[in-house]
């Protein structure tokens, strides 16, 4: 199971980059799209709407289930990943390089809960 040292966890399994303008990109974590499997669907509900940090914004469906994606950050949600909502499959099989959406945090809001990757990999006992 990967886990990459240069990002940030939720403990609802989102990963979480920054980006030099101090933007977040968001998708879900090689653990989260194998307990998923194959995922067939995508849908940003909140794109250039704000959400509060937890807020579910997208959701995403696989052969098995539903879920909720969510805001790692308070923020507005500013950009959808088009290729990944044409090809839901990608996050199977890149799911570090198949982003979901971008959010632009709001001011003061607080990275603190993000996980590094230590704390993660024993979140899901790796």
């Amino acid at each position: 199971m990967s886990i990459p040292a240069d990002l940030k966890y939720t403990e609802s399994h989102e990963w979480v980059r920054t980006e030099a303008d101090g933007t977040l990109t968001v998708g879900i974590t090689d653990h989260a799209q194998a307990a998923l499997g194959d995922i067939v669907f995508l849908e940003v509900q909140t794109l250039n709407k704000s959400a509060n940090a937890g807020d579910p914004v997208a959701v995403i469906e696989s052969v098995k289930a539903a879920s909720d994606i969510y805001a790692p950050v308070s923020g507005e949600v500013i950009e959808q990943n088009g290729e990944v909502i044409d090809e839901p499959e990608l996050v199977n099989s890149e799911p570090y390089d198949s982003w979901l959406f971008k959010i632009k945090p709001a001011a003061g809001a607080s990275h603190d809960r993000l996980m590094d990757a230590d704390a993660y990999a024993k979140l899901i006992g790796s």
